[in-house]
């Protein structure tokens, strides 16, 4: 059946960050918001079918998933990424980020290197500094328009900086890079040498385009896999971020084991029981769902692509790989800083968009806008872009 992504839902006074926090971040009420990485799309109809028969049942418990929910993680997976899971290795966690700070206090001390890539998801450092430790960066560069790994400064930060953890956000966000199963393998390979956990936010792993392809972590050797933590969910896939639950597939005992107990310490046991519910529904039957929302958002995608070399080709797109989030490169402005990019943005052209330096100064001049909207929603908000920056938008 085809599902409706066009219609506008309006979000306003749903407790909605992405919409009823512009007052207080000192926003414009009146601009079009485009930054958190959040859907403007209701969820698939089984899913808020399922969140239905639970609020009419009307007892909200303590809860646990089921074999229901375990089934239809280990279908999802086996299906969409040739991954076989075991239940065992399963832990359920309010959110990645949440996982990420276990993985940090569980496998590092105070005062320990952490690696990251940056221009990357800010919660990264933001999480690494709160907890003592410091931030060692392996900033991405730049090579004929598509982002890469150094691979040699990568290896050097490890042995220098004695990093014990890395954090490896795949696919990347925000530069949509889905790394290659060979990027990946030297990855593990440097990793495994010097003894470095991977912790692999994958949690953008199903929402990948044309002949690029997700490689799970783990499934880059049994050896890799015995040292990683694989942080999953169905937030970005189903746009269920609200709902706090995340899967985190963690094949070693051991490991699995300790960050258990690091988990515990933070006083969290049992999952919220809608989290469980919609998980399950999404997995089990949203397949349909999600693969018409991705083929509309990659249709969104190649909207903005023309419409900015229609109407504004010195703003420029580097293309993303995956995600629902598009890297754009105001580098042309030569005129311009960064800053007064972002205030002309904002404030003139009222879109609210995600500055690039919230990712590292790595950067600067771009700009991350989320095309999981309407089509409507995205061709205004690229007019008046456009218009902002001086381009023609009656051409």
């Amino acid at each position: 059946m085809p599902y409706d992504f066009d219609s506008i839902i309006d979000r306003s006074n749903t407790f909605a960050i992405k919409y009823d926090v512009a007052a207080a971040r000192k926003k414009p009420a009146d601009s079009i918001k485009l930054w958190v990485a959040d859907m403007d799309f209701p969820t698939a109809p089984c899913v808020q079918d399922a969140l239905a028969d639970f609020a009419r049942h009307g007892i909200f418990g303590y809860s646990r998933p089921d074999a229901r929910y375990y089934e239809a993680v280990k279908n999802w997976f086996c299906t969409r990424h040739g991954f076989v899971i075991k239940d065992e290795w399963i832990v359920n966690t309010p959110g990645v980020v949440f996982a990420l700070s276990a993985a940090i206090r569980a496998f590092t001390k105070e005062g320990d290197g952490i690696l990251i890539q940056r221009p990357v998801y800010y919660p990264f450092s933001n999480t690494i500094a709160a907890l003592n430790r410091r931030v060692v960066n392996n900033p991405l560069v730049i090579k004929n328009g598509r982002y890469e790994i150094d691979f040699d400064d990568f290896e050097r930060k490890i042995v220098d900086e004695q990093v014990r953890l890395f954090i490896l956000c795949s696919p990347h966000n925000p530069v949509g890079r889905v790394w290659s199963r060979q990027e990946l393998e030297r990855i593990s390979g440097i990793c495994l040498k010097h003894g470095v956990l991977v912790v692999s936010d994958e949690i953008h792993s199903d929402i990948t385009f044309g002949e690029n392809h997700h490689t799970v972590y783990a499934l880059l050797s049994p050896e890799a896999a015995r040292h990683a933590i694989i942080c999953t969910a169905p937030s970005k896939t189903f746009n269920l971020a609200g709902l706090q639950f995340s899967n985190i597939i963690i094949p070693d005992e051991k490991i699995r084991s300790e960050f258990r107990r690091t988990i515990e310490q933070t006083g969290y046991d049992e999952p919220n029981l809608m989290g469980i519910a919609a998980a399950t529904a999404a997995y089990s039957q949203g397949g349909q769902w999600f693969d018409e929302a991705k083929s509309y958002i990659q249709k969104n995608i190649k909207f903005l692509r023309d419409y900015l070399r229609q109407h504004c080709p010195k703003i420029t797109v580097h293309e993303p790989e995956g995600t629902y989030l598009v890297w754009l490169d105001f580098f042309a402005f030569t005129e311009l800083t960064d800053q007064q990019i972002s205030e002309r943005i904002l404030h003139e052209a009222k879109v609210w968009l995600d500055e690039g330096t919230m990712f590292g100064k790595e950067g600067e001049k771009f700009q991350r806008i989320n095309v999981a909207t309407p089509r409507k929603i995205l061709e205004d908000a690229l007019a008046r872009i456009c218009e902002a920056f001086g381009g023609n938008v009656n051409a």
